[in-house]
Parts: structure tokens; sequence; C-alpha cells
């Protein structure tokens, strides 16, 4: 077995060992935590929220009104990291050479993240586009906050279409707007494909609430690289499309289509300011984090 195969794959071995470690390694310096202390403002108070910094609780007001209040100081960012992932059934896709699917990828990418900022104090939360069995995670912090991501990636089964359901993106992007305040950290996992056309702009058009976010293209090599022979019959998993064809004719102008794809979201992404990250299925998961963390900074 190789290295890569027993640090992703192993079936013996649970999400949330592999996520931890994928994870080793990488968690000095990961984010910088919320910007709060000595030489800041004070900005008031408000409701505390789980996950918040214990340091921060107004113990007075909780003695007198039984009341719980944060303080906070107007250079004070959120360093929630909220995860977003793709459970459209497209990502359920594996192909040739690839060891495992699109959503066993995302969702290995996403535990080890979660460990990384749990890890640091940081809160995390989790939504995904579509899916079934796929529940959201409330923002949260602390060690069983780590097991309710896990718990919920694992029980998350690739389904539905992005071309009939076609509010999925805006549900998540509400889902963020409600939950992801200024400096908040936004991974989205996915493949990008079928996805509504404004969905570029949808996601991150979240940079303007003062957030930080990073769209990850994951896809297995067989899409990435295109290598099949001969003649071929392709079955869309979302949809009822199939085409039989030529490989060697169809390749070049499949090549360009997907090479155009992701031109389209590295514009649209960069363009607002935030990052985009592109992995294959085959790749090192820790290699693939290490670039997201880089893009975080």
């Amino acid at each position: 077995m190789t290295v890569l195969a027993q640090e992703l794959w192993s079936e013996l071995t649970p999400l949330r060992i592999r996520a931890r470690q994928v994870a080793q390694g990488i968690y000095a310096g990961a984010h910088r935590s919320a910007l709060r202390g000595a030489g800041v403002e004070f900005g008031g108070y408000r409701e505390y929220v789980p996950g918040d910094d214990l340091r921060w609780l107004d113990r007075r007001s909780w003695m007198r009104h039984q009341h719980l209040l944060v303080r906070q100081f107007e250079t004070e960012t959120d360093r929630t990291l909220c995860l977003i992932v793709d459970a459209s059934a497209s990502m359920g896709f594996r192909g040739p050479g690839a060891p495992a699917t699109k959503m066993a990828f995302a969702s290995l990418l996403a535990a080890a993240l979660a460990r990384i900022a749990l890890r640091g104090g940081d809160p995390v939360s989790l939504a995904y586009l579509a899916g079934r069995a796929a529940e959201p995670v409330g923002r949260s912090s602390g060690r069983e906050q780590f097991e309710r991501v896990v718990a919920s990636l694992d029980a998350a089964k690739p389904d539905g279409d992005a071309r009939v359901d076609r509010g999925m993106v805006d549900r998540a992007v509400a889902w963020l707007d409600r939950s992801a305040r200024r400096g908040a950290i936004v991974v989205v996992l996915s493949d990008l494909i079928d996805l509504p056309e404004d969905a570029a702009d949808r996601l991150s058009g979240l940079v303007s609430g003062g957030r930080v976010v990073v769209v990850v293209q994951t896809l297995s090599p067989a899409e990435a690289d295109f290598p099949f022979e001969g003649p071929i019959r392709l079955r869309s998993l979302e949809g009822d499309t199939v085409v039989e064809t030529d490989a060697e004719g169809a390749r070049d102008r499949y090549l360009a289509a997907m090479a155009a794809l992701a031109a389209k979201w590295h514009d649209a992404v960069v363009a607002r300011g935030a990052r985009f990250v592109r992995a294959k299925t085959t790749d090192s998961p820790a290699r693939v984090l290490r670039d997201i963390v880089r893009a975080v900074r």
C-alpha cells in the first residue's frame, strides 16, 4: 500500500483518524486568532454565542442578571472557519485511477481543516450544497464540535441535481450571511460542475462582508485528464444526458471545456478578492491542505 493510500483511504481507519493524520504538523500558524486584548478600543457588549472566547465573558452581567454577555472591541474580527461541502450527485464520481470519490476527498479535507481550526481555538461551522442526510453543523468550538463535523460528513451522501435545484447556492450563501461575520474564513469544496451560472459570483461575493473566501475545485483524475481511449459511453450523474463518442476525437474539446470552466471560476473568484485552489483526488491531501492554508493567509 502506498503512503497516500495509508494516509487517505484506509477503509479500516475512521474519518476522524484520517483527518487528524492529515492535519498533523500544519497546526502552527494555520491562521491568526481574532485580534483582541490590549491596544484595542472597547466596543460594547453583545449576546454570548456558543464558541465565543470565554475570556471575554462579562461575569458581572451574569451575577447580576443571569444573562451572558461578551465584551467586544472595535478591531475584533471573527475567525470562524465556515466549511461548504458540495454533496450533489456529481461528487459521487470516482473514475479509473482514483482512490475514492470526490465527496470522500472533500470530506477528508473539510474534517482536517476543522481539526486545525478547533485545535487553534477557533469555531467551525459546516453546510452543504445538496446531498442526502447532509445535516449542517452550527458554529461552535471544542472537541465535541470536531466529532459533530465528522459525524455529519460521514452521514452525508452525494445526491441532488444542481441544474434542477437552482436554490442550493442561495441557501448556502444565506447560511453564511447569518453565521459568518467579518473576518471569518469560508472554504468551499466542490467540483464546480453544473452549478448555476451565477454561482461563482454569489460565493466569491461573500468577500464583500470582510470574509476570507477560498474555493477549492476537487476533481477526479479522469475528469481532469480524460485518459479514455476508443469508443466510450458517458452518462452524467446529474440529469439524464448520455454521450457516445470516440475518446480521441472528443479529448481536445472536453479538455478545452474543463479549462474554460476552471478559468471562469478563477477569474470570477480572484476579481472579487477571493482565492482559488485546484486539486485532484490523487493529490496528497496534506499538500492540498497546505495550499488552502497558504491561500487563507
